[in-house]
């Protein structure tokens, strides 16, 4: 009766559903709340992106730690199954493919950690992880060596994680999205100079 009543409660919310022929589900729409205004800000503000970085710096950095020393045998084949999508995405050299994969890698990680609010944070967000992780490796892929460190960077978290050192698997994930960070910065102010140099052109003509 607690259990119904608890289920019965959710359902009120909107937080969970019930599907004919049986069963209850989390809603689908969960976490909609959250990820539509960081949506239209990520689509709107370039300097959002920076934003997005630092806060997945603070909680893929705690989601690594405890998925490299959480992480059960299924939970690895699911881990290893996500790396080598993402590996075969990348050796394609498909920019929207790759940006689904590694975002379902990054998600992966979450699923190893075994915590529900991480999870449900990363889920929640998974939309705008995607969309940001394809803006972020369209500047990538005008820089041919940063694309592979990026594909490097990911194999040091992913031999972290299934060796079940913490300590490693957080710090790759900082170097990581800290190495991304430092690329975007690289090309925004590449692209404010040159911006300033046709400003400059046109006044000369």
């Amino acid at each position: 009766p607690t259990l119904r009543e608890a289920i019965q409660n959710l359902k009120a919310k909107g937080m969970v559903v019930s599907r004919q022929g049986g069963g209850n589900y989390i809603s689908e729409t969960l976490g909609s709340e959250l990820r539509d205004p960081l949506l239209q800000a990520l689509s709107e503000h370039d300097e959002f992106r920076y934003d997005l970085l630092e806060f997945r710096d603070a909680l893929e950095g705690i989601s690594t730690y405890y998925a490299a020393i959480r992480s059960t045998d299924d939970d690895k084949k699911k881990l290893t199954k996500a790396y080598e999508d993402l590996i075969q995405a990348h050796n394609m050299r498909l920019p929207e493919l790759e940006a689904k994969k590694d975002a379902a890698f990054h998600l992966t990680i979450a699923e190893c950690a075994h915590n529900a609010v991480m999870l449900h944070t990363m889920r929640a967000l998974f939309q705008m992880l995607s969309q940001s992780i394809a803006a972020n490796l369209n500047y990538l892929f005008q820089h041919s060596e940063a694309r592979e460190r990026v594909m490097q960077q990911h194999t040091v978290i992913y031999n972290a994680i299934m060796t079940g050192d913490g300590n490693v698997a957080k710090h790759a994930i900082h170097e990581h999205l800290s190495y991304v960070e430092d690329i975007l910065l690289e090309v925004s102010r590449l692209e404010s100079r040159r911006q300033r140099a046709l400003k400059q052109a046109n006044l000369l003509l």
